[in-house]
C-alpha cells in the first residue's frame, strides 16, 4: 500500500529515471562537450551534439508527459466539477485554468466547492499556494 500522500511528498520522483539515467545522460554530454572543446575533430564534435540530443530528449519526454497527463486532469476535473460544485460555479468552469484543475485535482469533494470559488474570486494562480490550501488532500498514485 502506497504511503499516505500530502503536499510535502506528492512530487513523483522515478529513481531509475531522474537519480541514474538523467544524470548519466548529463555527465555524458559535459564530458563529450569538455572534449569536442580541448580537442575538436569530428568525432568528438558529433559525440557532444549527440550528448546534448540525449539531454534534450529526457527533458522532452518529461515535458510531453506532464502534459498529456494535464489534458487529461482538466477533463477529469472538469467532468468532476460537473457533479459537485453548485450551478452558479458550474456555469464558471469555463474560467478555470489549466493549472488551476491540475492544482485542485488533490482537494476532497467536500472541500472542492469552497476551494474552487475560493481560487475564481481571488484569480489565484500559483499551484503551490492552491495546493497548500486543500486540507482533506485525495492522494494521486497514477501521475506520470
Amino acid at each position: 500500500m502506497p504511503r499516505p500522500q500530502n503536499f510535502k511528498n506528492h512530487a513523483k520522483f522515478v529513481p531509475l529515471y531522474h537519480g541514474f539515467a538523467f544524470p548519466v545522460a548529463a555527465i555524458n554530454f559535459v564530458w563529450t562537450a569538455k572534449r569536442a572543446y580541448s580537442n575538436p575533430t569530428w568525432d568528438t564534435v558529433i559525440a557532444a551534439l549527440f550528448g546534448a540530443a540525449v539531454v534534450v530528449v529526457f527533458f522532452f519526454a518529461r515535458i510531453f508527459a506532464l502534459s498529456v497527463q494535464d489534458r487529461v486532469i482538466r477533463l477529469e476535473m472538469r467532468l468532476r466539477m460537473r457533479e459537485q460544485l453548485p450551478a452558479d460555479l458550474v456555469a464558471r468552469i469555463p474560467e478555470f485554468t489549466t493549472p488551476q484543475l491540475v492544482a485542485l485535482r488533490f482537494a476532497s469533494d467536500a472541500e472542492l466547492p469552497a476551494l474552487a470559488r475560493k481560487v475564481l474570486d481571488e484569480r489565484l494562480q500559483d499551484r503551490r499556494v492552491i495546493k497548500k490550501m486543500i486540507t482533506d488532500w485525495q492522494a494521486d498514485h497514477q501521475r506520470a
